[in-house]
């Protein structure tokens, strides 16, 4: 599935993660979209199954490869997840 707003911030990440998830490859962007995926399918967003504990799992998979900075990446692709939700529900 496309995401249908390509130019909403955050939509490169939130398709790429669901590409990812239809592969069955847990990437960061598989378990950003894990982690918002209550609420983007409440906005329509047709997801495949989602990683069970992503956000340990992200944490996890974003200290492998630089611990002192995962905390800063973790909260930076968060922030893309909810622009993204938000701009998602604005141009419904």
């Amino acid at each position: 599935m496309e995401v249908e707003t390509p130019d909403l911030p955050g939509a490169d990440v939130v398709q790429e993660g669901i590409h990812d998830l239809r592969a069955g490859r847990e990437t960061i962007a598989a378990l950003v979209v894990s982690v918002g995926a209550p609420r983007l399918r409440r906005l329509g967003l047709d997801l495949p199954g989602v990683a069970p504990g992503a956000e340990h799992r992200l944490y996890a998979l974003l200290s492998l490869s630089g611990p002192a900075s995962a905390h800063s990446r973790y909260n930076a692709l968060i922030r893309r997840l909810v622009s993204f939700e938000r701009a998602l529900a604005c141009a419904r």
